[in-house]
């Protein structure tokens, strides 16, 4: 008997071991570790406190989306529309600044609208029976033409030359340029929030169960009495209020934005930073500890190819080639743990 319980203490030691080596975040942080090392190596820079802060800043943005993607992609959905509400939210939060609404009115209106959009896009998915892909295309089209519409394409610049009142002005330059204890940019206290918050939401709240459970399998879910429907919308319309901040933040950094090319793309780059973090497509599995971990590492090889004097053109091939190498270790570990 004792050599029996021995056995069976062995091999839950093995599987756990095993689980350890092969968790997903492991795997993304040992990436990480091992690219900040050679960065380090290869450039001067790289370890400076200023640089690390300045990457900080930099994935800030695309980390706050990336949470809010981890939602949508843990439910089996997808939402390629946050570009256009990342432009068509700070643009407005703008616009209202400039005839001197106040500041906290202007933000909360930002907001609501990217949270307007979410529910839209989730309302058409779910009740609509679209393909999530397709309707949030659509969606796209639909709220990068009304930023184009709402400006005449041209720029919107808030300041105090376009009419924003002065003080409202450094308040809000502040939430995107200030430093707190004059140190740590605005942008990554933000990050760092909204991170602690989607953790505890996911992984401590019956929410998160109810989001890995529709992910994972949706007739089941349903069976059990989940709401598959209402937890999807939800996860939509967080990411519209997380795509909204992270809209209004970009304005109030670079107090400049244009309706037709402001946040061109950035969909791309968010659903990539998911994926890296070790999210599935398929839906059912993601974590935020992994999204930004998975933020990070683009961040990292971005600012370190620029370190290093490389072509902005090899980013972008760069940023490809990763995702690549992130999905297949994806499916390897995954056929691993099934054996």
């Amino acid at each position: 008997m004792a050599k029996q319980n021995t056995k069976t203490l062995k091999k839950e030691k093995r599987k756990g071991f095993n689980n350890l080596i092969f968790a997903r975040e492991a795997g993304v942080l040992f990436a990480l570790i091992l690219l900040c090392l050679f960065l380090s190596i290869a450039t001067e820079v790289f370890l400076g406190v200023r640089n690390l802060l300045n990457v900080g800043r930099q994935v800030s943005l695309l980390g706050i989306m990336a949470i809010g993607m981890t939602f949508i992609l843990i439910t089996g959905e997808i939402d390629l529309s946050i570009g256009a509400t990342y432009a068509l939210t700070g643009i407005i939060t703008g616009m209202l600044l400039i005839r001197q609404y106040n500041l906290y009115f202007s933000i909360f209106v930002g907001l609501a609208i990217g949270v307007l959009i979410g529910f839209l896009n989730g309302v058409i998915s779910t009740y609509g029976k679209l393909p999530s892909f397709i309707t949030t295309l659509g969606m796209m089209s639909v709220v990068r033409g009304s930023a184009l519409l709402i400006t005449e394409g041209q720029p919107i610049a808030v300041n105090e030359l376009s009419g924003a009142d002065p003080i409202a002005v450094d308040k809000f330059y502040f939430l995107g340029q200030g430093r707190l204890f004059d140190v740590i940019p605005m942008q990554l206290i933000f990050l760092i929030i909204i991170s602690i918050i989607g953790w505890l939401l996911l992984s401590k709240t019956v929410f998160g169960f109810k989001t890995y459970a529709v992910g994972g399998n949706k007739k089941a879910a349903h069976v059990s009495g989940i709401k598959v429907f209402n937890i999807k919308i939800w996860a939509f319309s967080i990411l519209g209020f997380l795509s909204a901040l992270s809209g209004i933040l970009m304005v109030a950094f670079m107090p400049s934005t244009q309706g037709g090319r402001t946040g061109v793309g950035k969909e791309l780059d968010v659903i990539a930073a998911v994926v890296v973090g070790g999210a599935s497509l398929s839906g059912g599995e993601g974590t935020i500890l992994g999204t930004v971990l998975g933020c990070f590492i683009i961040g990292v090889l971005r600012n370190g190819l620029v370190l290093m004097g490389i072509s902005p053109f090899w980013q972008e091939f760069a940023i490809g080639a990763v995702i690549i190498v992130a999905v297949g270790i994806d499916m390897w570990t995954r056929n691993h743990r099934r054996r």
